[in-house]
């Protein structure tokens, strides 16, 4: 059984060095762990893995937790029947392994334009990292993107290159578009 957990505090409690002793007392296995500092906040996503009684133990600590530290925990069951079906859903699914990076004025709708263009061609996006910093000799304000994204085999890959770097050009978007290199 998993269980998905977002945490969201303050950037100057360390909850991490709370919750991980918890994963481990409760005999639950960490599968996937990320941590990021946003703005003055905190987050942390983690997927744990253990039977129905290592996770309902975890699940009960975590109230406790969240109280002492004044921290926000939400948590998810990763419903089995889902899983299963996407599964069942990508057997013929060859995706093609992308990374995106992208460099703009910080404007606003600009994540919200590059996903939507991906979004609309039934490409997956995998992971998203962003943030806005003041660039050396401007006043402006920068936004820069990075993506790791899943290409359809359906997709031409030369015609969607072209116009994706077409819609940046439209936008003000530097962008390079390559794939991932294992």
């Amino acid at each position: 059984m998993q269980l998905a957990i977002t945490v969201l505090g303050n950037h100057q409690i360390n909850f991490i060095g709370e919750i991980l002793p918890v994963v481990r007392d409760c005999n639950c296995n960490i599968l996937e762990i990320r941590s990021s500092h946003l703005g003055q906040s905190a987050a942390a996503y983690l997927l744990i893995q253990g039977n129905w009684n290592q996770i309902a133990k975890f699940e009960n600590t975590l109230e406790n937790i969240q109280k002492r530290l004044a921290i926000k925990i939400h948590t998810l069951r990763p419903d089995q029947k889902d899983k299963e079906k996407d599964k069942d859903k990508d057997k013929g699914k060859d995706c093609i392994p992308y990374s995106l990076e992208t460099i703009s004025l910080d404007k606003d709708s600009v994540v919200e334009s590059i996903t939507t263009f991906l979004f609309d061609r039934d490409i997956t996006i995998e992971e998203i990292s962003g943030s806005s910093y003041q660039a050396p000799y401007i006043q402006s304000a920068v936004f820069s993107t990075k993506f790791v994204i899943l290409i359809p085999p359906q997709l031409p890959l030369l015609s969607l290159r072209e116009e994706f770097l077409d819609f940046c050009d439209e936008l003000n978007i530097d962008a390079i578009l390559e794939p991932i290199k294992r």
